[in-house]
């Protein structure tokens, strides 16, 4: 058990979705919490990084950081996103082990997964075949930080936890429809076509796959958990347990914005990996998590967050 109170916490990707859930939680348990940007930082920068840990003298890192999106942003940067994740992390750990960090969390990406793994997706099944084509660059490099870890704890007793967090959402998330996830393009979409009395939408695939999803705050809570109970070398699996197809998902999402028009199918577009859900039970043993806020509520709240912030 981790004592976070008075501790120093970096937070890299702090300032991003996720990561300001995660330092709300962290202030909120006495953390003295740290927030490198963007523009000061280039963690693909070794130096950077080591000059960044001699300023800070963290106790604690947290590695939110990433270059990530949909199935798009994955196809037209597989190389950026294989070198900025893997360089990311890599430095970050490097540089921690360095300056003594008492611990880091590394959170990794369910997209490391095998394309056809058993459903649920437990931890045991994560080496079992290669990651869905879309997104296998991002997927192997989050993943090569899970050895990087378990190395550098056999050779220097180096205390790092590696998360597998299933696909987020939630109030504030990335609503760019050339980068974000299937949730906030979906309701982008949607109250768009709704606002102008578009007569149909158009989604990509067939709406056949099935996907997870985990509402921010829920993932924010079972980092910082994590953060505090687990000190073990074995991934842990991060979600909610439950699956919906995305043809379900897009009726709820039209029903819920208020959409009465048509949905169209682009077929010619891929699904991305056909089913996708976790076994969470790790999580639950381990670090005593498990998600609270259900998929429709969830969905609520965040297109009410859009529609309340929205360019006008």
């Amino acid at each position: 058990m981790t004592d976070l109170a008075g501790r120093r916490v970096l937070v890299t990707g702090g300032a991003g979705f996720l990561g300001s859930y995660v330092c709300t939680r962290l202030e909120a348990l006495g953390c003295e919490v740290s927030i490198p940007r963007r523009k000061d930082v280039d963690l693909t920068e070794q130096l950077a990084v080591r000059n960044l840990m001699k300023h800070e003298h963290p106790d604690i890192v947290v590695h939110l950081a990433a270059e990530v999106g949909g199935i798009g942003a994955n196809r037209a940067n597989p190389g950026r996103y294989f070198y900025a994740n893997a360089a990311m992390g890599i430095n970050v750990i490097e540089e921690s082990r360095r300056a003594g960090v008492e611990k880091l969390v590394q959170v990794g990406t369910v997209c490391a997964y095998p394309k056809y793994t058993t459903v649920p997706f437990n931890e045991e099944h994560l080496w079992d075949g290669y990651p869905e084509e879309t997104n296998a660059p991002y997927g192997i490099a989050k993943k090569s930080l899970l050895v990087m870890l378990q190395a550098y704890r056999d050779q220097y007793d180096f205390n790092g936890i590696y998360l597998l967090p299933v696909n987020l959402y939630g109030p504030r998330d990335n609503f760019d429809l050339e980068t974000s996830h299937v949730i906030p393009a979906l309701i982008r979409k949607f109250v768009a076509a709704r606002d102008s009395g578009a007569p149909a939408v158009e989604v990509w695939g067939t709406g056949s796959a099935s996907r997870e999803f985990l509402y921010v705050e829920d993932a924010a809570r079972a980092i910082v958990l994590a953060t505090e109970r687990y000190d073990g070398s074995e991934p842990v699996n991060v979600g909610a347990g439950r699956e919906i197809s995305i043809r379900d998902l897009v009726e709820t999402i039209a029903s819920i914005t208020g959409y009465e028009g048509g949905i169209r199918w682009d077929t010619t577009r891929p699904d991305g990996q056909p089913r996708r859900m976790l076994d969470t039970s790790r999580a639950l043993q381990y670090f005593g998590f498990e998600a609270e806020v259900d998929l429709e509520h969830g969905l609520r709240r965040t297109v009410q967050w859009w529609q309340e912030h929205q360019p006008k």
